[in-house]
Formats: structure tokens, C-alpha cells, sequence
């Protein structure tokens, strides 16, 4: 009966005292990635048929948050339509390395602040988790997970982000929110990918698998 009323309704300040958990946790990793990917994927990873070249760096941000009634959101954004692999999808905040950034975390914080104008000093790091890398941008995405006290406001970068995307943590805990959709990818035509149904939105590849990950990692800890 108690995870019942947990779960209907996840008040922030008992997720912000439960979250730090979470450190001692061992990351799921590969295999709540494995989850997210067409079996077929998993079995070119297994075998190493796909080559990580140098890659280029990237940090990324899953921020968590009170929504206006205290129950905890996870922001995500809609990227702008543009030339390149990540258009227009749903994606954390964060971007890649720049010279300037002392570490990969500094990265994921000035990108997030950049991005949905949330001032780094604000944000509680948490956890980092199981970087991911993505062939066909090349990129290996270094996740961070973050707790933010305050409503917003967010400000999304206009060049950057087309939709700032607040998702409710029960929504995004939710089993049912995992389906499956056919689409083309980089990699293959019309292929059955699993994916999370957030906010009327589709979310596949790497961000489904951090997301995967993250999930795993909560449903321990709450």
C-alpha cells in the first residue's frame, strides 16, 4: 500500500531524500542500455562490429525538479530542425566539449545553463552514469544526473532548443511509457525500435538509453 501512494503522486522533497541513494548504487549500465536499442544493434555492439573512432566529448544533463504542486519533473528538450543526426529529437540539455572546460561535468553545466538557462551554481550533482557513445554523430555522451529546487523559469536557447520538455517523474517511471515504433534510422530502414512515449513524444536512441539507465537507478532508491 505505501509504494502505491509513493508512486501516484512523487512529492519532491521525499524524491530529494531519497535520490542521494543512488551513489551507492552500482550502475546498470550495458544492460539497461540493451533495453533501449533493436536486438539486432545489441548483437553488432556484442561483437564489436562498430568501431569507436577518437570520439568527440560530450556532457549531458538529466535534471530533475519541482513542478508548481511539489512533484518531481525530469526536463528534457526538443532540439531545433537542422542539417545533422540529432535534429529535431528529444535529448537532455548539454552539448560537447569546448576547449576552455576544465572537465567533462564543467561541459554538461555550461551547456545545461546555455541551453534552458538554469545557472550552474543552482544545480546539485548527483550521480554520474554510463557514458554512452553514438556512431553516427561520433560523440561520447558523458550523463550526468542533478537536482534543481526551483520551479524555472527556464529560458531555452532559441538557436538551440525548440521546446523545453517537462516531464513528470511518475509518467517517465511508468512501464506502459515504453513501446515500441518503426522508423528509419542512420544505421537500418523501417526498424522496430524501443522507445519511451513522454509527452506525446517518441524517445530513442542514446537518450532512451541513459534514460533506461536512470530509471533503473530510481526505482531502487524509491
Amino acid at each position: 500500500m505505501v509504494v502505491v501512494i509513493l508512486w501516484s503522486s512523487m512529492d519532491y522533497s521525499f524524491f530529494k531524500q531519497q535520490i542521494p541513494k543512488i551513489k551507492d548504487l552500482s550502475l546498470p549500465g550495458e544492460s539497461s542500455h540493451y533495453k533501449m536499442i533493436p536486438a539486432t544493434r545489441i548483437k553488432e555492439l556484442q561483437e564489436g562490429e562498430i568501431n569507436k573512432e577518437t570520439p568527440r566529448k560530450a556532457g549531458v544533463m538529466a535534471l530533475f525538479y519541482p513542478n508548481e504542486e511539489n512533484q518531481t519533473n525530469l526536463l528534457l528538450i526538443l532540439r531545433k530542425t537542422y542539417k545533422g543526426v540529432h535534429s529535431n529529437q528529444i535529448a537532455f540539455p548539454g552539448g560537447k566539449a569546448e576547449k576552455e572546460d576544465l572537465n567533462i561535468l564543467e561541459t554538461a553545466l555550461r551547456e545545461t545553463n546555455e541551453e534552458i538557462g538554469v545557472a550552474s551554481d543552482k544545480i546539485k550533482v548527483i550521480k554520474s552514469i554510463t557514458e554512452v557513445y553514438i556512431p553516427p554523430s561520433n560523440f561520447l555522451v558523458h550523463p550526468f544526473i542533478g537536482l534543481y529546487d526551483q520551479t524555472g523559469p527556464f529560458i531555452k536557447q532559441e538557436t538551440e532548443v525548440e521546446e523545453i520538455v517537462e516531464v513528470s517523474l511518475i509518467d517517465f517511471l511508468d512501464e506502459e511509457r515504453i513501446v515500441i515504433q518503426e522508423l528509419s534510422t542512420s544505421y537500418s530502414k523501417n526498424i522496430e525500435v524501443p522507445a519511451f512515449n513522454l509527452n506525446g513524444y517518441k524517445v530513442w536512441g542514446a537518450t532512451a538509453m541513459m534514460l533506461s539507465e536512470i530509471k533503473e537507478l530510481l526505482k531502487q532508491v524509491l
